[in-house]
């Protein structure tokens, strides 16, 4: 068994993955980069909010699991109990569309090709909602609202070689990393 600590990259093959810390009601939460030939993917659910860390590791993403967790006005008018509501919007719960929408439309880089949003509530969110808010501020990445009863397509993650915070240069060497 291999142990991780935040920030400290641990390698698996090709591959290297960084876990950071974010905001949750659990012991000691993380979220995690996984890289390999110059892309990034990041793994972000779970979180009560966009948090510096989360928005750090955002900005770097060529691809990204995003949580949009619950819809509000769903949340609000639904039939669970007032303790568990407040606990899911609150900062250690779980991202709404709106907050996932924002961090999306702020901080995503021009790199950032696909989006999954994942870790719909089934009772307090629509695949078609989410998909009908994300789809509007796309521009050109592309959205995808994961299943939770079938798996996702395979998708190949190809992009430019660019350093964070400058843009990209001309026929600059293309990258791919497959999506598991």
């Amino acid at each position: 068994m291999k142990s991780f600590h935040p920030e400290e990259p641990v390698s698996i093959g090709s591959l290297t993955i960084k876990s950071f810390t974010k905001s949750h009601d659990a012991c000691d939460p993380h979220s995690f980069m996984v890289s390999g030939n110059n892309v990034n993917i990041g793994i972000i659910t779970d979180i009560g909010y966009a948090c510096r860390e989360v928005i750090k590791y955002f900005k770097q993403c060529h691809a990204a699991f995003l949580e949009s967790n619950y819809c509000s006005d769903m949340l609000e008018s639904g039939n669970y109990p007032y303790h568990l509501k407040k606990r899911i919007s609150s900062r250690n719960g779980h991202l709404s569309n709106v907050q996932a929408l924002e961090l999306f439309v702020k901080y995503r880089s021009t790199n950032l090709t696909h989006l999954i949003l994942s870790h719909l509530s089934e009772n307090n969110n629509k695949p078609e909602l989410v998909e009908q808010l994300f789809s509007a501020k796309a521009g050109n990445t592309k959205i995808i609202v994961a299943s939770r009863y079938a798996e996702s397509e395979v998708y190949t993650i190809s992009g430019t070689i660019s350093s964070f915070g400058r843009k990209k240069r001309e026929n600059a060497p293309q990258v791919q990393l497959s999506l598991f």
